[in-house]
């Protein structure tokens, strides 16, 4: 099993910016990805970014260019730095992990989320 944890969400303005982290604990080996997704009230649960295990990252179209993803695998961490955040940000953030069990099968790990509001 893997544990994950987030902290840093929280109230901000629009325009401002706040850093989501996450630290992963458990049977971490051989974690593959590691990212941020969101779900707003009455919205599917969105990918906002992930990033692999070797740096490839990949991001939402929604958060491109304001929005970056960083990992130290040492720490199994991941963060997420958002600046410029909007309204349509408010979300809860949901720490994700994918796992490699075999060559055919991956396990997927949620943390509790944070909730990050954006006022206007």
């Amino acid at each position: 099993q893997v544990q994950l944890v987030e902290s840093g969400g929280g109230l901000v303005q629009a325009g401002g910016s706040l850093r989501l982290s996450c630290v992963a604990s458990g049977t971490i080996f051989s974690i593959e990805s590691m990212g941020w997704y969101r779900q707003a009230p009455g919205k599917q649960r969105e990918l906002v970014a992930t990033m692999a295990t070797g740096g490839r990252s990949n991001y939402g179209d929604s958060v491109k260019g304001r929005f970056t993803i960083s990992r130290d695998n040492a720490k199994n961490t991941v963060s997420l730095q958002m600046n410029s955040l909007k309204p349509e940000d408010t979300a809860v953030y949901f720490c994700n992990a994918e796992k490699t069990l075999t060559i055919f099968n991956t396990a997927t790990y949620w943390g509790q989320g944070t909730q990050v509001t954006v006022s206007s």
